[in-house]
């Protein structure tokens, strides 16, 4: 598994590498990059290519779509450190890019990576149909604001310091973590334009998935 692990992460990385060298170079892009590389283990694109590999589709179309999450959640863990979020310096063992190259830029850089999302989903290097393609950036769009990650941050800041009951909690951890693993099982399913209950399905394992991940992600922090 660790080895499919680091090609899928691998892979992931030289598709985003050669998708911004082919945009027009900007200011913002070493914030972006900075951000994305080397990046975490992967693992939300690790799902989408187990579940996309259960309704045999196209590896490179999978590492594609992975690509897109990749920059979801690396937008939304530049805006997490943020000061005025959960201010952290360190990220994956380097300094946070808040810190690296300033508050306005990480701000900036973060509201990038998530336009370059839907941006990899609607170019011509994802081959479907666009019917597809805006069902999958319909679906992104809603597991990354308000009512997914960005609505999850929101019910977390608003809860520090408070007694919450468990419901709030896990509504407010599926939001924040479990939205974007929902969509790492339903993208494949959408691209074989399954039947909405079987998207459904996929939906809701992804959240399942996606609240354990942050229980343990927050029991390994409770205990350091």
């Amino acid at each position: 598994m660790q080895n499919n692990l680091i090609k899928i992460a691998n892979d992931t990385n030289l598709f985003l590498k050669y998708f911004i060298k082919k945009q027009k170079k900007t200011e913002l892009i070493s914030a972006m990059s900075y951000a994305l590389f080397p990046g975490g283990k992967k693992i939300r694109s690790k799902i989408i290519l187990d579940i996309g590999t259960l309704f045999k589709v196209d590896y490179k179309t999978l590492i594609i779509v992975g690509a897109a999450v990749e920059c979801i959640h690396a937008y939304s863990l530049i805006h997490d450190d943020l000061p005025c979020m959960d201010n952290d310096n360190l990220r994956r063992g380097k300094p946070s890019t808040h810190i690296k190259f300033g508050e306005s830029t990480a701000v900036l850089a973060g509201n990038s990576l998530q336009t370059m999302a839907c941006e990899i989903l609607t170019s011509e290097y994802l081959k479907t149909n666009n019917k597809v393609k805006i069902n999958l950036v319909k679906k992104l769009s809603e597991c990354s604001g308000h009512l997914g990650i960005a609505g999850g941050q929101y019910l977390d800041l608003s809860y520090e310091k408070k007694k919450i009951s468990k419901n709030k909690i896990i509504d407010m951890e599926i939001k924040k973590t479990g939205k974007l693993f929902s969509f790492c099982c339903m993208a494949p399913a959408i691209i074989k334009k399954k039947k909405i209950r079987e998207i459904i399905f996929f939906e809701n394992i992804g959240a399942n998935i996606g609240l354990l991940f942050q229980i343990a992600d927050d029991l390994i922090d409770y205990r350091g």
